[in-house]
């Protein structure tokens, strides 16, 4: 299934903002990390609907490939 695409980036930004809160980023150095991570190719490609998750999940997704990323 695939989504709305401005819902889409309305979730990216929620997503993006609890990401930085979680880690102590910047809004822009969150930003940066998200659209390189492999969590984003997968919800631009609307692989298993993982826009579907919550924020909160997505956002525990990230942080924790960032800091698989930081080692």
């Amino acid at each position: 299934m695939r989504a709305n695409p401005i819902l889409l980036q309305k979730k990216y930004a929620r997503v993006i903002a609890l990401f930085a809160g979680k880690c102590n980023l910047t809004l822009d150095a969150a930003l940066d990390f998200f659209y390189r991570s492999k969590e984003y190719q997968l919800l631009r490609e609307g692989v298993a609907d993982l826009h579907c998750m919550s924020d909160d999940y997505l956002a525990e997704d990230l942080k924790e490939e960032y800091q698989e990323y930081s080692k």
